[in-house]
């Protein structure tokens, strides 16, 4: 049996529980997020770094 996570719907759905638990975490969060999508952008999801 294979599962197979991507990353930005696993980290929007922590993203989403974390800004119900906590609405003061909502800008580190979007923050956090956008850096991470940025980077992945910049250099690439392959592995080739």
């Amino acid at each position: 049996m294979n599962v197979h996570l991507a990353i930005g719907p696993l980290a929007s759905l922590i993203a989403g529980i974390l800004i119900l638990a906590v609405p003061r975490l909502l800008n580190y969060i979007v923050a956090l997020y956008l850096i991470i999508i940025g980077l992945l952008g910049l250099f690439g999801t392959n592995g080739h770094f």
